[in-house]
């Protein structure tokens, strides 16, 4: 009987034991746990020169099966593979099983009971995704992997548009034209749409009033100076409407051009001319005057320096307009070009933008010549007539002494 008691309780020692190794095997399930590291290589077999799997990124979860030697046994993304154990933070302590195997006598390695974690522990969020069109903030190489220390590749430069395709732990997978690679999401901002800026209707511009153009030939500028670029030659009598009136410019329009005209060059009515007077008075001044000018001229030119020669000897005096008071440089060309019909601003500044430019090497009688702060009339051969300075009277002098700094010729006339 004791001997039957003895036997019944070593079964039942056994049977509870067998059990307890079961629920104890369960109690080992697998644990999860967090990469450590910017990027880690999961290989087939636990050493250094085992095939790459597959990359995986910093706190991405892998759930561990066993521990051997160094490299712990895991799964991920589907694969089942191994890692170094200083590349992953294990969320529960992992032993070398020295359990046998009784099968085959050999150690099995396994996972100790893990500590139990709070359900309610919340998980760290997964980092927002912004895909799409960024732009580069500042000169970048990119990078073959999602690793501080990896190869770099090609540069992009700031302002570069990119797109990105997929974001890994603060590591953003780009697109350019010309290659694909990795950089740091700070390097990136985003792209925000163009706000389309509502466009006002352009009120046309109000006629003020219609004016002539009062001298021959005058030149409608872009800009009201008289350097800037002529859009048009207007003859004289050419009708304008005038948009807009300062500092001595007028902004006209004209021909459906829009321009500027200084405002001395119109009038309010058309100015009268005649062609067979001015040729009249030109033969008739012509057979009277010698002149020892070599370079061919028009009849109207030489009529011009014809009629200014009556003046040699006129006193000159600063402002002065008409032989019976005296002539500046200025009064004496605008006084002499009057007498045939052409009506010249009243400075040699503004006289500068009349007419067309003529060359050097083509001047012809009747032609205005300017120098700094100076204007005098081309009489040919190389000589010209002008009001110099006070204390002097209107002559003819050599077109290189007239005055300093030769700034060029208009033909007005």
């Amino acid at each position: 009987m004791k001997s039957k008691m003895n036997i019944k309780s070593i079964v039942i020692l056994a049977t509870v034991g067998i059990v307890s190794l079961f629920f104890i095997n369960m109690s080992l399930a697998v644990t999860t746990s967090k990469i450590n590291v910017e990027t880690a290589n999961l290989r087939e077999t636990p050493d250094e020169s085992g095939k790459i799997l597959e990359l995986l990124s910093k706190n991405e979860e892998v759930e561990v099966i066993e521990k051997t030697g160094e490299w712990y046994k895991v799964k991920a993304k589907g694969m089942t593979g191994y890692l170094r154990q200083d590349l992953i933070t294990a969320n529960a302590e992992v032993t070398q099983n020295t359990t046998t195997n009784e099968s085959t006598s050999e150690p099995v390695n396994t996972i100790a009971e893990s500590t139990q974690v709070d359900a309610n522990v919340q998980t760290e969020q997964k980092e927002e995704i912004e895909l799409g069109k960024q732009k580069v903030i500042e000169n970048t190489r990119l990078k073959i992997v999602p690793v501080i220390n990896a190869t770099d590749t090609i540069e992009v430069k700031k302002e570069e548009e990119v797109n990105v395709i997929e974001m890994v732990n603060n590591w953003a997978c780009i697109e350019t034209q010309a290659t694909k690679g990795w950089i740091r999401k700070e390097k990136l901002q985003k792209i925000e749409p163009k706000v389309e800026q509502p466009v006002e209707p352009v009120q046309p511009q109000t006629v003020i009033k219609t004016l002539y153009v009062n001298s021959t030939s005058i030149n409608l500028r872009k800009e009201a100076n008289t350097s800037s670029e002529i859009l048009a030659n207007l003859p004289v009598n050419t009708s304008v409407e005038v948009l807009a009136e300062a500092n001595g410019w007028s902004q006209v329009r004209v021909s459906g051009k829009e321009g500027y005209i200084s405002s001395s060059l119109l009038s309010t009515r058309k100015q009268e001319t005649s062609r067979s007077a001015t040729t009249r008075t030109a033969n008739k001044t012509t057979t009277q005057q010698s002149t020892t000018s070599t370079t061919p001229a028009s009849g109207n030119g030489s009529a011009v320096v014809a009629y200014a020669k009556q003046f040699i000897g006129t006193k000159y005096t600063y402002g002065g307009s008409s032989p019976s008071t005296g002539f500046d440089c200025s009064g004496f060309t605008s006084y002499v070009y009057r007498h045939f019909g052409v009506s010249l601003p009243r400075t040699s500044g503004a006289q500068s933008g009349t007419g067309v430019a003529v060359s050097r090497s083509n001047l012809v009688a009747g032609d205005l010549v300017f120098y700094s702060g100076h204007v005098a009339i081309y009489v040919g051969g190389g000589q010209v007539i002008h009001a110099p300075r006070p204390g002097k009277s209107v002559c003819i002098v050599p077109l290189n002494q007239a005055g300093t700094n030769y700034l060029g010729a208009r033909r007005v006339i």
